[in-house]
């Protein structure tokens, strides 16, 4: 068991913290040692850079909430879970060689026989989840997702999963690949010449998702009429302020939404998904480092961002 974790100490900058040992748990506690942990692109990178105000710039701080881990020990009173266990755990608590939590939290219980690596990735694709589950989308829905970041991209295979016709946009390959080996209808360049007469040519989209914060979206999907009538726009990305057309909303009624989280139902079926394969995570792991490799991933992430894709942390290495 590794006694550290990741701080942000200051404004781009990274260390390693002592946790020190785990306290005496509670009658309905967990103690869990991490085996792995997965970077959230976006929301780290605007902790770490003081973007759009998040994490208020106040330093030192702790971010993330993708961890898998194994029951070390159990209190008195927890019946769910049995030392040796495995476990998602999504409370946003930053990247720690250990956590204590109570039975209930936020966390499933893995199967025996999956790849855990993959599943620390569970956070992002949760969130894309929840926004197809309270957005409603269903079969032969007509569904634009712009933007093929972690989310973006976990987003449009659980889309397609409910029987949608996918079409995706973003202007780096790898994710596009990505986006096409796990089953996208369409695939777009978004800075090619042709991207744009092929986004009107498959309108009106029933649900369109903002998954890279484009400030001129809204105003170009009021501009080429690309919304199903009522239809809603998903801003998904981390926004500043969200600036729209009122004609988008009158003309069209459309409605907009956002959705950021997820909860232990969303995390049930998101299992459900990867085991029967309708969901599929290798294709987009850009990165497997030892937890020691931080300080190089976090460096990228501030001056190269678009050369991460699902980035894992191996914690059980040179223990």
């Amino acid at each position: 068991m590794r006694y550290s974790g990741l701080e942000f100490i200051a404004k781009g900058e990274l260390a390693f913290c002592d946790l020190g040992t785990p306290s005496k748990l509670e009658p309905t506690e967990i103690l869990l040692e991490t085996k792995y942990t997965a970077l959230t692109n976006g929301t780290e990178r605007h902790a770490f850079l003081s973007e759009h105000g998040y994490g208020g710039g106040r330093f030192p701080s702790r971010h993330g909430y993708q961890h898998i881990g194994r029951v070390v020990s159990t209190g008195g009173e927890v019946t769910q879970f049995e030392p040796g266990d495995w476990l998602f755990y999504g409370q946003y608590v930053g990247h720690n060689g250990w956590n204590i939590i109570n039975e209930d939290a936020l966390l499933i219980k893995l199967p025996v026989g999956i790849d855990y690596r993959y599943c620390a990735l569970f956070g992002v694709a949760g969130v894309a989840l929840r926004s197809v589950r309270r957005m409603g989308v269903s079969q032969d829905d007509n569904v634009w997702v712009v933007g093929q970041g972690p989310i973006g991209h976990f987003l449009a295979q659980v889309a397609r999963s409910a029987g949608a016709k996918i079409t995706v946009s973003d202007m780096i390959d790898r994710r596009l690949d990505a986006a096409k080996e796990c089953g996208a209808h369409i695939a777009l360049k978004a800075n090619s010449q042709k991207a744009p007469e092929i986004i009107k040519e498959g309108r009106p989209y029933d649900y369109i998702y903002d998954c890279c914060s484009v400030e001129s979206l809204l105003s170009d999907i009021c501009d080429n009429r690309l919304l199903s009538h009522s239809g809603p726009v998903g801003l998904i990305a981390v926004r500043d302020q969200i600036i729209y057309p009122w004609s988008l909303l009158h003309g069209t009624e459309a409605k907009i939404e956002t959705s950021c989280h997820f909860d232990k139902d969303d995390l049930r079926v998101l299992l459900f998904l990867y085991e029967q394969g309708y969901l599929q995570i290798a294709p987009m792991v850009s990165h497997i480092v030892t937890i020691d490799e931080a300080p190089q991933i976090y460096k990228k992430l501030t001056d190269n961002a678009s050369d991460l894709f699902g980035v894992i942390f191996d914690w059980t290495e040179n223990v």
